[in-house]
């Protein structure tokens, strides 16, 4: 179906553009550092779930209503700045925690995932960058698109979790030395708090 060549073209443009700052792995980074390395890497897989909507909206044809439509690109976008704020509010008004509080109960954990899911979700700019993105490697004559794209997509998907996976870990240990002090750990809520207002804002005011 794909050639090594392209495969490696792709798999390595898909990390370099997991790499390149965005609202994901700054997400990432923020999380990791103020919960812990195991909060980040679920909220990677939440992210990299939100990938696989994306994916199936490309190759299904959703994606491309999002780049025709403007109410349903405002009406998506508008719901991720306000998460986004919501998010915000919740950093700018926690507190410090004690390190010895559990961070592994499969209840927040699960909240983590969720909230990855739906900061990726709500970005309908993502989609419409898959839109562009993906078919530049698909080639009609090694048959279905759809499954081509699904393909690229999990090899997408791969990568952002390699790359996420690394910053979480490293974000994680740097930020528990960070949290022994609580000072720190109102000042990492406060500038969590003011990225995330920041992404809003960003988010907001995108086109397509």
């Amino acid at each position: 179906m794909f050639d090594s060549s392209s495969l490696v073209l792709f798999t390595s443009a898909s990390l370099l553009l997991a790499l390149a700052p965005g609202p994901d792995n700054i997400f990432v980074l923020t999380q990791s550092a103020i919960k812990g390395r195991l909060v980040g890497l679920v909220v990677t897989l939440g992210l990299c779930t939100g990938l696989i909507v994306h994916t199936s909206a490309v190759a299904l044809g959703v994606a491309a209503v999002f780049q025709s439509s403007t109410m349903a690109f405002n009406l998506l976008k508008f719901a991720g700045a306000a998460y986004l704020l919501y998010l915000a509010w919740g950093a700018f008004r926690a507190g410090a925690e004690s390190l010895n509080e559990p961070v592994g109960r499969e209840r927040d954990l699960f909240r983590y995932y969720l909230r990855g899911i739906l900061m990726n979700v709500t970005n309908p700019k993502v989609s419409i960058f898959f839109l562009a993105f993906l078919p530049q490697f698909t080639h009609p004559e090694r048959g279905s698109l759809s499954v081509q794209m699904f393909v690229l997509g999990g090899l997408f998907i791969l990568a952002t979790l390699v790359v996420f996976g690394g910053i979480s870990l490293l974000a994680g240990v740097l930020g528990q030395r960070l949290r022994r002090s609580e000072r720190v750990q109102k000042w990492l809520n406060r500038a969590a708090g003011t990225i995330f207002a920041g992404l809003a804002l960003k988010l907001a005011t995108a086109s397509r």
